[in-house]
Formats: structure tokens, C-alpha cells, sequence
């Protein structure tokens, strides 16, 4: 009877710590993707007008990575216009020139972040949709 007990304390006591257990490791996990409003922007210099429209989508993994990209939201979108309407269309041309761009693009965020806040946040940053025309 004793063992018992002894037991039935031992699985209550594992199953009040199984919560925060899990808590830890979903603080651990934390991933979020944070959108940003479509750019449109003209690019490629002299010549004919050509526009590029782009949907981007930010990854963080802690809360205050999410704070600090919804902080400087307006000045992220401001330096991506003006990396997009920077670019020529052998930037843009192929799928891993588009790739490089959006390196470009994260590298671009992460200097950002870290100039106004000491640190990059930033995990990665995604095309969600790219067209030129």
C-alpha cells in the first residue's frame, strides 16, 4: 500500500510539471511570420518604365523580434522601396537572381534592426510573390 501511494504521488506530481514543460518549449519554438503590405516600385533606370511588385513576409522567432519589426515597420518598408526601385532586370531576371535579392533584402532588415535596436531579429525573409511587368 505504501508503494502505492508513493506511485500515485510521483505521476501527480509529474503530471503538475508537464505544463510547464511544455511552456518552456513553445517559448523554445517560437516562430512567427510577420507580412508586410505588398511594394510596388519602378525599377530598372533610363528606358522604358518597368515595375516590380513584390509580397514579403518576415521570420522571427521570439516575441521581442516581433515587437521590434512591428516598431520599425515604416522604415523597413522605407529601405526595401528603395532597394527594390534600385535594382536593374538582370537582378531580377532569374529565379536565383531573385534569390540574391531577397538576401539582399534580409541583410538590408537585419543592419536596420540592429542599428535602432543592437540586434538583427531577423531569420529569414520571403518572397511570398514576386511579379515584374
Amino acid at each position: 500500500m505504501g508503494r502505492s501511494v508513493v506511485l500515485t504521488l510521483a505521476m501527480l506530481i509529474g503530471l503538475l510539471f508537464q505544463p510547464l514543460m511544455a511552456e518552456e518549449k513553445t517559448a523554445e519554438d517560437y516562430i512567427n511570420y510577420i507580412e508586410l503590405k505588398p511594394f510596388v516600385t519602378n525599377f530598372g533606370g533610363p528606358g522604358p518604365v518597368r515595375f516590380l511588385k513584390a509580397e514579403v513576409t518576415i521570420q522571427v522567432e521570439t516575441q521581442a523580434a516581433h515587437h521590434a519589426v512591428n516598431a520599425h515597420k515604416a522604415h523597413i518598408r522605407n529601405d526595401l522601396v528603395f532597394l527594390f526601385s534600385a535594382v536593374k532586370e538582370e537582378d531580377i531576371g532569374s529565379v536565383a537572381a531573385q534569390q540574391v535579392l531577397a538576401e539582399k533584402a534580409l541583410h538590408a532588415v537585419q543592419q536596420l534592426l540592429k542599428d535602432e535596436t543592437g540586434d538583427t531579429h531577423v531569420s529569414d525573409l520571403f518572397f511570398t510573390s514576386f511579379v515584374t511587368q
